[in-house]
């Protein structure tokens, strides 16, 4: 039985290629698999494979359809497979791998895509998708180490949340039941530990629902563009988190412009995709704001420099110096693995940084509640 191939949409922008018989119509659970491909991602690891392998496929001399419907073949997600089996159609009806690639933007991207229009404009796609292969796996590498340096404080952050939610509402209320019986005055610490719990137990519900209400305005708050700015802008000036995120920044932007320049992107058009590459909103707006500059004549080592909060002065230095030499794409080459370098560094000793940090705020929690508990048994004992 011969199988054919229907497209199946995602907000006009994602068209995924469902597998469909000629002779039924789809069943329930086809159905409900295809609407689930909607909401499911295509990892870095996926593009990875794509990239990595059409790559070798193209340079060892496979035509870029076949390279395209061996790749789909081999590919676990189904909605990938969608997205590359329409391309491979695209490209037998005539059309390039920049044509094709377009309506997946939201799959791949700016950058991808204008480096692959790139590639095939000077006829070196191969040296292309090979520059796209170190990008994806630098930034994948970059955001995976980020994630897990972040697991471990959040997992006991999360832990600590619920382990004291329980103590104010079932062991606090006993511990101090007791001390009501007695009638005696009692310290501050423990009238405020005692209102705490009595607020959890007799209006939990309540008080769940508004923490649920203020979370849930606030992730909406920061979904907006000036709550992301301003967010943005508190997190660059914290003090241990500001360095972190100038440096996964500033890596990003290095690397970025390093591989657009490597593939005769004129450096305007390079900067303006970089800014959309970045997720910095601070630093998206002050690249851009470098694009227009360079574009009315000024030197990026001139423009740069009028941004001191953003780039650091090592940046300045080493822009010079590429503008000089003509080397501007090795020079942020560089640059890039020694900010990546950098944050792989603090990634690794993070987690034993915040370890004291949190065990003082778990000791000072559990030390304070035991406090407001004790003091009045003690004085209590003490007039007996």
């Amino acid at each position: 039985m011969s199988v054919n191939l229907t497209n199946f949409n995602q907000t006009g922008a994602e068209a995924v290629l469902v597998k469909k018989s000629e002779n039924k119509q789809p069943g329930l659970v086809e159905k409900i698999n295809n609407f689930l491909l909607i909401f499911s991602r295509i990892s870095s690891s996926e593009k990875l494979f794509f990239v990595q392998n059409l790559g070798i496929m193209l340079k060892a001399g496979v035509s870029l359809l076949m390279s395209l419907r061996t790749l789909a073949k081999q590919t676990s997600s189904k909605k990938f497979v969608g997205v590359i089996e329409d391309m491979a159609d695209n490209v037998e009806k005539g059309k390039t791998l920049t044509e094709s690639l377009a309506p997946h933007e939201k799959i791949f991207g700016e950058l991808f895509i204008n480096m692959v229009e790139a590639g095939e404009i000077s006829g070196k796609l191969e040296s292309v998708l090979t520059q796209l292969f170190t990008q994806i796996k630098k930034q994948h590498k970059l955001v995976s180490k980020v994630k897990g340096a972040m697991t471990y404080p959040i997992v006991v952050l999360t832990a600590m949340g619920a382990i004291g939610t329980f103590m104010m509402m079932v062991v606090v209320p006993k511990l101090t039941g007791m001390l009501k019986d007695f009638g005696a005055q009692l310290p501050l610490p423990t009238q405020i530990l005692i209102t705490v719990s009595d607020t959890l137990v007799n209006n939990g519900p309540l008080v769940f629902a508004i923490i649920f209400v203020f979370v849930v305005v606030f992730i909406r708050v920061l979904k907006t563009y000036r709550g992301k700015y301003y967010f943005q802008a508190l997190i660059l000036k914290l003090p241990v988190i500001s360095p972190i995120v100038k440096k996964i920044n500033l890596a990003k932007f290095s690397r970025t412009i390093s591989s657009l320049l490597k593939t005769d992107i004129m450096i305007i058009k390079s900067f303006q995709i970089t800014a959309n590459v970045l997720g910095n909103l601070h630093y998206r707006k002050a690249v851009n704001e470098i694009a227009e500059k360079i574009k009315k004549g000024s030197t990026i080592n001139e423009v740069i420099s009028q941004y001191p909060k953003l780039f650091s002065p090592i940046v300045v230095q080493m822009v010079n110096i590429g503008e000089q030499t003509g080397e501007l794409d090795e020079i942020l080459e560089e640059l890039a693995q020694f900010y990546e370098e950098e944050v792989d560094q603090i990634m690794d000793t993070l987690p034993s940084i915040l370890e004291p940090i949190l065990i003082l705020i778990l000791g000072t929690t559990i030390g304070g509640m035991a406090v407001a508990i004790i003091m009045p048994m003690y004085s209590l004992s003490n007039a007996i």
